[in-house]
């Protein structure tokens, strides 16, 4: 709200793809218009179908912005993304980091240029989790113009968005909201296989809820590799085996270290809680920092 009064936005602009963080964030937006007693149709939420996007997902982000009486725009970015493949000289059938990331890039392209045409502001949808991970596209969902999610974790994301759904005073947002929580965790820039998303998160970076309580214990506490360890065990060992915690713990700490250089220049958002990675208040760490001692430690626990 202060900041939507503040830079005098005629319109917040949030880019909605059907998953749990632009929810939670357009969710969030539409409770400041509220306090604003400003009309929720000065949301505009915008989807951007492309090469992964599933019937579900752009369903559930029509229906969500509809049903909020949100402004809703589609802009299909397939045919610029096909564009800018041949500008570059890129394979569309080459489904590396290139093909990925110019999705991303020419999505963010899409919610500023909406943003500048009427007035408005764009509201990043990327979390805490994410940010600690480097899961995003750099210049792509990592750059917006207030970043709402920022330090809220991918776990408190999804509790957050459950107690909307259940407790919240929209109960016409039931139905869909139960079925946000319930498609699994995805980017969706992989071509969808048989109509299903093809690109599991949790698959590729690790389960949120383990990289969360590392996240908290690490940033949060200072703790050691070793100590860290010994609680994940304690905290979640029934459900996860030694040799998995071992594995996402030194993929956490490979990934915290290498992502730094994203984290140096973040977009604004509030502080929610006790851990946040701002490089302004909270989190001052240089983009080059070696991660060799922690790695080390880890590699002991073996």
């Amino acid at each position: 709200r202060r900041r939507l009064e503040h830079t005098g936005a005629k319109c917040a602009v949030v880019g909605l793809s059907g998953g749990l963080d632009s929810t939670l964030a357009v969710l969030i937006t539409g409770l400041a218009m509220k306090m604003m007693d400003r009309p929720l149709s000065d949301i505009i939420a915008v989807t951007m179908p492309c090469f992964g996007t599933t019937d579900r997902t752009r369903n559930n982000a029509v229906l969500l912005a509809e049903q909020m009486g949100a402004a809703l725009r589609t802009v299909d970015i397939s045919q610029s993304v096909r564009s800018h493949f041949r500008d570059i000289g890129h394979d569309p059938e080459d489904h590396s980091v290139t093909y990925e990331n110019a999705q991303a890039r020419e999505r963010t392209q899409v919610l500023m240029d909406i943003a500048n045409e009427h007035g408005g502001l764009v509201i990043g949808t990327g979390d805490l989790s994410e940010l600690a991970l480097g899961w995003c596209t750099y210049n792509g969902d990592h750059m917006s113009m207030y970043g709402v999610n920022a330090s809220i974790p991918k776990t408190l994301v999804r509790h957050l968005v459950g107690y909307l759904s259940r407790d919240g005073e929209e109960p016409e947002l039931h139905d869909v909201l139960e079925d946000i929580l319930d498609t699994p965790v995805s980017p969706e820039l992989l071509p969808a296989v048989k109509g299903e998303i093809s690109q599991r998160t949790e698959d590729l970076v690790g389960p949120y809820e383990l990289h969360d309580f590392f996240l908290y214990y690490i940033i949060r506490w200072g703790f050691a590799p070793g100590k860290v360890f010994r609680l994940a065990q304690h905290a979640l060992g029934r459900k996860y085996s030694r040799e998995v915690i071992l594995k996402w713990l030194k993929s956490f700490y490979r990934r915290f270290f290498t992502q730094q250089f994203k984290r140096n220049c973040l977009p604004d958002g509030p502080k929610i809680g006790t851990v946040s990675l701002s490089p302004r208040g909270d989190w001052r760490m240089p983009s080059d920092a070696q991660v060799a001692v922690w790695l080390a430690e880890v590699e002991a626990l073996k």
